[in-house]
């Protein structure tokens, strides 16, 4: 996807947040799926056809996409305590 097409994507989430306020925080996914989630050693690069992986240091099984957006989660609650808010899931 071209970068101009995720901007546009992103403008528009911009919007739909500040129509019913709420805040938009961008988390950088660099590694999100390389990272073990539960003790945070990074496994590195892997295919895309690996779907699936165990922690080499810990030995928790992970699904590569859940695992990711548990450490986007991380991020962004890190993000939002540094500026002293809390994230609240449902």
């Amino acid at each position: 996807i071209a970068n101009a097409s995720w901007r546009m994507f992103r403008q528009m989430l911009e919007y739909k947040c500040e129509w019913y306020g709420k805040k938009l925080i961008a988390v950088d996914p660099k590694n999100t799926s390389r990272i073990c989630s539960k003790c945070g050693y990074n496994s590195g690069a892997k295919p895309l056809e690996i779907r699936e992986w165990i922690c080499s240091k810990c030995q928790t099984k992970h699904d590569r996409d859940i695992n990711a957006a548990v450490n986007i989660l991380h991020k962004e609650s890190k993000k939002l305590s540094g500026q002293g808010l809390a994230m609240v899931t449902s």
